[in-house]
């Protein structure tokens, strides 16, 4: 088990870039996959990034690739998410999830296939 923490939210107009920090009790090691979420009141939570720590995969939805950028310094216990070119739509909870197996497709579309979860940082993009 792994605890998490994400910080580093707040509230930028569009266009700016915000970057976020999960904070993990201990450094992941190879077999775990760590993942960016966000949700909003009245919607499922949506997978946003993921990386897989033993390969270095990265996986972006859609509506943030080009955007965004998951990362995480190998041996440290702090996954980060870089924000650019911020939109309104962008505006929403954002979680980091945590799960000790490589990453799978799934990871990323069906939120229950990670185990952990931090309390996390809200975003607010105003135009």
């Amino acid at each position: 088990q792994v605890t998490l923490a994400e910080s580093g939210g707040g509230s930028v107009q569009a266009g700016g870039s915000l970057k976020l920090s999960c904070a993990t009790s201990k450094a992941p090691y190879r077999q775990y996959c760590l993942g960016w979420f966000r949700e909003v009141p009245g919607k499922e939570r949506e997978g946003i990034a993921s990386i897989f720590i033993g390969g270095r995969n990265t996986e972006y939805a859609d509506s943030v690739k080009g955007r965004f950028t998951i990362s995480q310094v190998n041996g440290q216990k702090t996954l980060y998410l870089q924000m650019s070119d911020l939109k309104p739509e962008d505006s929403a909870m954002y979680y980091c999830g945590a799960d000790p197996e490589r990453c799978l497709h799934e990871h990323l579309t069906d939120a229950n296939f990670m185990d952990n979860w931090g309390k996390g940082t809200l975003v607010t993009v105003f135009s």
